[in-house]
């Protein structure tokens, strides 16, 4: 666990590293300027994290050669089903980041609600796959998976949400 955890903080401060050097690099009105992600650029970064993420996981989860012929094929078809809840989600960023200043109460609210939403699902593939990797994995195993699962997706999803203005600032 603390080899993941290592990992995983490694892994972040490098990706913040690599933003903050490019940004010391940068006028100051260019700064100001939000940066706009390309559609292949967005596609190469989710990519990326996939593969470390599954990297993260393969190093920390103990499996046997038995159990990971069983538990990697529903390992993918797990990412598979998270990876489309994981295109709305992005699509609301998308939204979100095209509309900064210019978003109305009723559009941030939809939002909101299509976030939420997506949230639900997101948690729902976690839900449906809780029983079928139990089938292919023991019950430490499978908890550890989990846990494994969603600390990772954790400091993901922080690392991300905190490059996402507030609503409120973009007045």
């Amino acid at each position: 666990m603390k080899k993941l955890l290592a990992v995983a903080v490694f892994a972040l401060a490098g990706m913040a590293y690599g933003e903050r050097a490019g940004a010391q690099a940068e006028t100051p009105k260019a700064a100001e300027t939000p940066q706009v992600i390309s559609e292949q650029d967005l596609g190469l970064m989710r990519e990326d994290i996939r593969s470390k993420k599954k990297q993260l996981i393969a190093q920390n989860l103990k499996l046997t050669d038995a159990e990971a012929t069983k538990f990697w094929p529903v390992y993918d078809r797990y990412v598979a089903e998270q990876d489309k809840v994981n295109d709305i989600r992005f699509g609301i960023i998308k939204a979100y980041a095209d509309q900064l200043g210019t978003l109305t109460d009723e559009e941030a609210l939809k939002m909101g609600r299509q976030f939420l939403e997506a949230e639900t699902q997101f948690s729902q593939v976690r839900e449906k796959y809780f029983p079928i990797v139990a089938k292919v994995l023991s019950g430490r195993s499978t908890a550890t998976f989990f846990q494994l699962e969603r600390r990772i997706s954790m400091m993901i999803e922080l690392q991300l949400s905190s490059k996402i203005p507030l609503v409120e600032r973009m007045k």
